[in-house]
């Protein structure tokens, strides 16, 4: 074959190249790849790049491959921010989604927003996410504080009616929304009578996590809240089990993973209460098929179990192919249109993108950590979690009225803009 020919081909093939690359749909997944909530992100990932690939296999998104583009965001606001515009205007992704911490999302949402993008919050639980801070490019598969805590509430309140709180908070968004919400749902809001005490975020050091808890143990309260996630609640959970706590205390965590509860360890986790929208036992449990297969193909693929995190980012991916597909486009005002007041079924039972917030509507589980026989278990040493009550997404969530309460009080529009 002569050097003309060779050259030629060689241009075809790169000219095809460059056409696969124009034709395909681009997803930007803006996660922490490092800092103090790295597992979940890296539970993010693992759960987008399986759907990615699942999509691929069956012949991509109307017939359009699907490209996943990563950015770090180290849990960083401005970087979040820094790089959901770094992916739109450079990377020209059609979409962007997720987040492990609020003030992230908060902040990457609106970068998208002005750059007519929507963005799927993943792991953000803080009210305003799809509150005083909402807005119509901002949909958010993940629970709010308020739904994670209308589902403590009402199980605390069955349990623990007459005991004496004490909350020990990550001082930043999510803290406050997530501490607020189960102090309103506990009937807990006397801070004189149910006392406090705030770390920082996110560079919150031993010292801080043991003088808090200091304050925890000179109280008379029998019920510990640690309103904290990642590594900041292992590492308290830990000087819980240290100081002794344990003993005169039921341990409560308002959000959970499988990660933490992994890195935290089965015998300091039993008998912590918690609440989760997905965890992995959950489909065995209520007979949800798709949700065993995601759970079979994701542990075989990379050798652990998936946690909410990863059911999270999964689930995202294939809602945004399904609306493009209803759609018939990748345009994003017409993907709002089919994304509002949709109704599905997926990992789980039915869940909802409500239209006026664009907050996921879903059932909210409780679930106390088992003891660590039955952890180990499971091939994987995996199985932390017993479900001991739920609360369907429509009883948890605020309604239209409370939602407006919410708006006005922070001086925003009573509608989506």
């Amino acid at each position: 074959m002569n050097r003309t020919r060779l050259l030629f081909l060689g241009a075809v093939l790169l000219l095809s190249s460059f056409q696969l690359m124009a034709d395909s749909i681009k997803l930007g997944l803006n996660y922490p790849q490092t800092g103090r909530y790295k597992d979940q992100g890296l539970q993010q990932r693992l759960g987008a790049f399986l759907a990615v690939e699942e999509i691929n296999n069956t012949g991509g998104i109307m017939g359009r491959p699907v490209e996943l583009i990563i950015r770090n965001t180290t849990g960083d606001p401005a970087r979040g921010a820094a790089n959901t515009a770094e992916l739109i205007d450079d990377e020209g992704v059609d979409m962007v989604f997720g987040g492990s911490s609020s003030a992230v999302t908060i902040a990457s949402g609106k970068v998208a927003r002005d750059r007519g993008r929507i963005y799927f919050g993943a792991q953000t639980s803080s009210n305003a996410t799809t509150g005083s801070e909402g807005h119509t490019h901002m949909f958010r598969e993940y629970p709010n504080a308020w739904m994670t805590a209308s589902a403590l509430g009402k199980y605390l309140k069955a349990n623990f009616a007459n005991d004496e709180y004490f909350y020990l908070t990550a001082d930043y968004i999510w803290g406050w929304s997530t501490e607020e919400s189960v102090r309103r749902f506990t009937d807990t809001e006397n801070v004189q009578d149910h006392g406090r005490a705030l770390t920082p975020f996110p560079d919150a050091y031993i010292s801080d996590f043991s003088a808090a808890l200091e304050q925890a143990a000179a109280s008379d309260a029998t019920v510990l809240v640690l309103v904290l996630f990642g590594d900041d609640m292992v590492r308290a959970l830990r000087l819980v089990h240290e100081m002794g706590l344990k003993e005169r205390m039921q341990i409560v965590v308002p959000n959970i993973t499988l990660g933490m509860a992994k890195k935290v360890g089965a015998t300091i986790m039993e008998g912590v209460i918690a609440t989760t929208p997905w965890e992995w036992m959950i489909p065995y449990q209520f007979d949800f098929a798709r949700g065993q297969a995601f759970v079979e193909s994701f542990s075989n693929q990379f050798d652990l179990r998936p946690s909410s995190t990863a059911a999270t980012a999964y689930s995202i991916v294939y809602q945004y192919k399904d609306a493009v597909e209803r759609a018939g486009t990748t345009r994003t005002d017409a993907l709002i249109r089919e994304l509002e007041g949709h109704s599905y079924s997926l990992l789980k039972d039915t869940q909802q993108w409500r239209d006026f917030d664009h907050q996921n509507l879903q059932t909210v589980y409780v679930v106390r950590s088992k003891p660590r026989e039955q952890v180990v278990v499971d091939d994987m040493r995996s199985d932390f979690f017993e479900v001991v009550d739920s609360i369907s997404g429509l009883e948890a969530a605020q309604t239209l009225e409370q939602w407006q309460q919410e708006r006005r009080a922070a001086n925003k529009p009573l509608t989506l803009q």
